[in-house]
């Protein structure tokens, strides 16, 4: 019979020193062992606990030890007994970067007989890289002027219209020259016809490849203008990272190792099953040549990084090796510690959690077709109960360039307000694609598709930005909201409360302190008015139950009091899809 034998040295009773009598064991959080490290932002306390104790009757006395990778010397903090022998320990993470920590623990009053831990890593970012707001746009589409290709300098006249909804992230797709050679036309056909743009997804032209900017958009230092006047606004620019070329594009021609061959010669184009991609050509990351060709890729992010851009949406990073981008980041960020990484992976579960470990920042995730109450309440409990909350932070979009839902479809404008508030509420991240969010963009290529009809990745679109039935208003108040109340710029702390309508949902948040209180009810029925009656968790939302409480909704600037767990709800989705309370107590 196989024994499984401990990889840990067994102690040789002739060695000098003598062993420690402590235990130190399931120690949270971490994350495969120390493989990968859990994920914090800067000004968050690190709590830490472990199962400590010895034979005996003896007293425990131990510390949490801690260091900056920057640090030689490590600090201490000393630990505080929980119930059943589980100790705790934190500490402050004061910088950006890579925290270790271990635990150190001893019977009575002599350290000099110890046992240490295991050494445990923690990741450190910037606020953004949990609490944060995108708007996407083409700058093609930015135009005054219907028909002519919009520029930089045109997308910074529309810089006013996003500050003013309340994001802090502007993404562009690729911004790169696109290729003449198999371009897509309208609707994704395989030919383009005279004066049509192609996608800006097919990166590489006569002009340049990954480093060059449109000609039509403008030179490299109208993009740095624009970043200089979105930042101006509030505004960070995040950028699109696409690793792959179209026919035309430069590496193609002086690099054709790093491209897969057919047997005939021919180098093959990108498939992302059941999406066929004609126009363009995926790396060969098994090359021969992988370690120019890796190089070559880390410089791109190296480029843009020292065009003042700090945040990188990754496109289909699930089509390329993880060693690869677990090597990437770490690249990136011992050089730019502020950088943000967006995984744009909508793939299989464990590929999607893969790459959150191996460092992606944060990642689109499955809230864009999860729509009833269950499938909601299961799905965010899953990410904010479970261990995956301390490494996969969701970025929550109900609509993407690829992804116009059958619920957008075919819902209304009530089903975009709807879906608006539960992305911008559930989740410390969201973004949105515009303007063909606020405006209810809805019509697909074809029943069953979730592409757009007339897709604005194949052809320039001529908005009327200022329509009467935008949702702008709504996504304002949405942003403003979350601005303003600290219980909604972070994922844990997330409690569903019970509604007697499977058509209602209610969720509330708390701030870490547990002073500021946001609860949400929401109408997922796009089409009829709906009303229950909600019972709310009082004790967990820190209401005495003896005393009336005040709800002020932030959408409407109602105002309602009410006492007691259980209260009666009412949303007809003609007027408003949804409350968001502040919750309050004198």
């Amino acid at each position: 019979m196989n024994r499984l034998i401990s990889n840990r040295r067994l102690m040789n009773p002739a060695e000098k020193q003598r062993p420690g009598r402590v235990v130190i064991e399931n120690i949270r959080p971490e994350l495969d062992g120390g493989r990968f490290p859990v994920k914090r932002v800067i000004g968050d306390a690190v709590i830490i606990e472990a199962d400590i104790f010895a034979d005996g009757h003896d007293s425990l006395r131990g510390v949490l030890r801690y260091r900056h990778d920057s640090e030689a010397g490590w600090k201490e903090t000393p630990l505080k007994p929980l119930d059943n022998d589980r100790w705790q320990g934190s500490f402050c993470a004061e910088r950006l970067g890579l925290y270790r920590y271990c635990f150190e623990a001893w019977v009575g009053s002599t350290r000099l007989v110890s046992t240490k831990s295991d050494e445990y890593p923690v990741s450190v970012d910037r606020e953004k890289a949990v609490f944060s707001s995108w708007y996407e746009v083409f700058p093609r589409s930015c135009s005054a002027q219907p028909g002519r290709h919009g520029t930089f300098k045109d997308l910074e006249a529309r810089l006013p219209y996003m500050a003013q909804m309340g994001f802090d992230v502007l993404y562009l797709p690729p911004i790169h020259p696109i290729a003449r050679s198999m371009r897509k036309g309208k609707n994704n056909t395989l030919e383009a016809t005279a004066g049509e743009p192609g996608s800006p997804w097919a990166i590489g032209a006569k002009e340049g490849g990954h480093k060059a900017v449109h000609p039509e958009l403008g030179t490299l230092s109208d993009f740095q203008h624009l970043v200089k006047k979105a930042a101006d606004s509030g505004m960070e620019v995040a950028v699109d990272i696409a690793f792959q070329c179209s026919p035309d594009h430069p590496y193609v021609r002086e690099h054709p190792e790093w491209f897969k061959h057919r047997p005939d010669g021919t180098i093959q184009y990108a498939e992302n099953p059941p999406k066929k991609y004609e126009d363009i050509y995926p790396f060969d990351f098994e090359s021969k040549q992988w370690k120019a060709l890796w190089e070559e890729l880390k410089s791109i992010f190296l480029f843009w990084a020292g065009q003042g851009v700090r945040i990188f949406r990754v496109d289909n990073p699930h089509t390329k090796p993880f060693e690869f981008w677990e090597w990437v980041i770490h690249q990136v960020q011992a050089k730019y510690p502020d950088a943000i990484f967006l995984s744009e992976a909508f793939t299989r579960p464990k590929i999607m959690m893969r790459l959150a470990k191996i460092g992606f920042t944060q990642s689109y995730s499955y809230f864009t077709w999860r729509n009833s109450k269950w499938e909601l309440t299961d799905y965010f409990r899953e990410l904010t109960e479970s261990p995956v909350r301390d490494y996969f932070r969701p970025n929550l979009w109900p609509n993407t360039p690829d992804i116009l839902t059958d619920t957008l479809q075919k819902g209304g404008r009530s089903a975009f307000a709807a879906r608006a508030v539960l992305a911008g509420t559930l989740g410390a991240s969201w973004g949105i694609y515009g303007p063909a969010f606020e405006l209810g963009e809805s019509l697909p290529r074809e029943p069953g598709s979730e592409e757009y009809l007339n897709s604005e990745k194949y052809e320039i679109k001529a908005w009327n930005w200022d329509r009467a039935d935008s949702l702008r208003e709504l996504i304002a108040g949405i942003n403003r909201a979350r601005k303003e109340n600290q219980a909604l710029q972070r994922n844990d702390r997330l409690l569903f409360h019970s509604i007697n309508n499977d058509a209602l949902i209610a969720y509330s948040k708390l701030s870490a302190d547990g002073k500021n209180r946001v609860l949400v009810v929401v109408n997922l029925d796009p089409y009829r008015k709906q009303s229950g009656s909600v019972t709310l968790d009082l004790p967990a939302l820190g209401i005495d139950l003896s005393r009336p409480y005040r709800l002020c909704d932030r959408l409407s600037n109602a105002d309602y009091s009410w006492t007691g767990p259980s209260n009666y709800v009412e949303l007809d989705p003609a007027v408003s899809a949804a409350h968001l309370f502040v919750v309050t107590q004198e």
